[in-house]
């Protein structure tokens, strides 16, 4: 899947990937009345507008990016409502011809982790049969518990030649209080990295590893050493946009040849009508502004590697 990835962003020329993770203080007026109306004030309705809502962004989207990171926990908090939008967003993502990451952050051991790789990548048995669930392209996994953790993982990633980000130093302010600890003489963070590495090494792809990382856009330094400890890792930068991240910062993540990191915006995207920036589109017009957005974005990226 890795290579699949690869050539859809060789083909919009956008190594990008939006995160589809709405809530409803995002979703404008007009889809929330229409989904109360047909379903009442309930998760069922609620689950509708959030559907009617990512289907808008991913149409107007679609043709100019390789990929969506639905966020899975903005859907579980509607229950099986939400689960079932999660599914659907999966599915009509794929007719669009797009990669799926699902940002699913899973970590446990044993049966557990083998459960959840199962569920989110590969085929459950039923009877004779066996059957994919979510049946996303890539997750997102925490490598907290260890090789435990992992191994499952990629288990089901050889079997069904799908792929990870594993997450190593990651966008948020408080990710150093643990992956800043210093074991010896290197960080936390540049150790998972190099097992990243090294878990990558028995899954490759035509030129980069099934096993990618997550590495935010808040920390170029850090991004700029871990490409080198993960050479033939790709990186999932999220960051960019609401939480700070540039174009200029993030040229330390890809390769010479432009390759090697994908930069996930979400809101920055998905209410970029609500941006002073795009505010004259409306909320009748959010899909319009999305991609405005998105094309606003792929303009720095490229001309952030451009000059380099």
């Amino acid at each position: 899947m890795i290579d699949q990835l690869i050539a859809n962003i060789k083909k919009t020329n956008a190594p990008i990937v939006v995160g589809l993770d709405p809530m409803m203080k995002f979703i404008p007026e007009q889809i929330q009345k229409a989904a109360f109306a047909e379903y009442g004030e309930t998760l069922k309705g609620a689950a509708e507008a959030i559907w009617q809502y990512n289907k808008g962004i991913v149409d107007a989207v679609a043709d100019l990016i390789p990929a969506v990171k639905p966020q899975i926990a903005m859907y579980e908090q509607f229950g099986v409502e939400g689960l079932i939008t999660f599914q659907k967003t999966v599915d009509y993502c794929h007719e669009k011809d797009l990669i799926v990451i699902g940002d699913v952050k899973r970590g446990d051991i044993g049966s557990t982790s083998a459960a959840y790789a199962t569920a989110h990548l590969g085929k459950v048995q039923v009877g004779a049969k066996k059957i994919p669930a979510f049946n996303e392209d890539f997750a997102t996994v925490n490598p907290y518990l260890g090789s435990d953790g992992i191994t499952p993982f990629l288990d089901v990633c050889k079997e069904e030649k799908k792929g990870l980000f594993i997450l190593v130093k990651t966008s948020n302010p408080s990710s150093g209080e643990f992956q800043d600890q210093m074991i010896g003489e290197k960080h936390l963070y540049e150790m998972v990295g190099e097992r990243v590495a090294e878990w990558g090494s028995e899954l490759m792809g035509d030129s980069y590893s099934y096993v990618g990382a997550v590495v935010g856009a808040t920390y170029p330094e850090q991004g700029k050493l871990l490409r080198k400890v993960m050479p033939k890792s790709f990186i999932l930068v999220p960051g960019y946009g609401a939480q700070g991240g540039k174009g200029e910062d993030l040229v330390h993540f890809f390769d010479e040849d432009g390759l090697g990191a994908i930069v996930n915006s979400s809101r920055g995207i998905i209410t970029a009508y609500k941006n002073e920036a795009y505010a004259s589109y409306g909320a009748e017009h959010f899909g319009e502004a999305a991609r405005a957005a998105v094309l606003d974005m792929i303009a720095d990226i490229n001309g952030a590697l451009e000059r380099r």
